[in-house]
């Protein structure tokens, strides 16, 4: 198994961590705003679930953003100026629309309004499709990997291998890192030495 895929592997399964925090206190807080936890319309937002997701997973963005840039994505420094905040968020709100697309569907066109069929539509199916997609687009547009040279070249590419060194003379000989050797070679200068008389 190659490091790359096994770096992918290790980032996938704290992603998974990070994203199962979130998601355990955002589904808290929805069926509390929503459903009371069962107590009927005494629920703060029993009338307004798809405003009782919003806020309940925007508390759940805050949770992931910071286990995501301290821990799940730690060896990907965002590149933005801000650190990757505003395209978290943005991706988190462009995601958010497949898990309250998934709640519409259940309450408008299959008619349930249970707080099951809400769960199920919105926080297992909708859930899904959405963590797939963040995965993708936090690791390609907020949590860039930096460039690594020998991800990109072979080492007998690099300038201090040993097959541009044959001499093993190594990475500090020479100006410029050993690419540019000091001409001894009077021929190979352009100059003519002095007659000696």
């Amino acid at each position: 198994m190659g490091s790359r895929y096994q770096r992918l592997l290790a980032e996938a399964g704290r992603f998974l961590a990070v994203g199962g925090v979130a998601t355990i206190v955002a589904l808290i807080l929805f069926n509390l705003l929503v459903h009371g936890f069962n107590t009927g319309h005494q629920a703060l937002l029993a009338g307004q679930p798809y405003l009782g997701y919003v806020i309940a997973n925007t508390v759940g963005m805050v949770i992931s953003y910071s286990g995501s840039r301290n821990w799940a994505f730690r060896d990907r420094p965002p590149t933005h100026p801000d650190g990757g905040r505003a395209a978290y968020v943005g991706i988190n709100v462009a995601t958010m629309t497949l898990p309250i697309a998934c709640l519409w569907i259940s309450r408008n066109v299959f008619h349930l309004a249970d707080p099951v069929s809400d769960n199920v539509s919105a926080n297992v199916i909708g859930l899904l499709l959405g963590l797939g997609a963040r995965f993708y687009l936090f690791r390609t547009f907020v949590f860039r990997r930096p460039i690594n040279l020998n991800d990109l070249y072979t080492p007998e590419d690099l300038p201090h291998s040993s097959a541009a060194d044959p001499e093993g003379r190594g990475a500090d000989s020479g100006p410029i890192g050993g690419l540019i050797q000091p001409t001894t070679d009077p021929s190979r200068s352009g100059r003519v030495p002095p007659s000696v008389p």
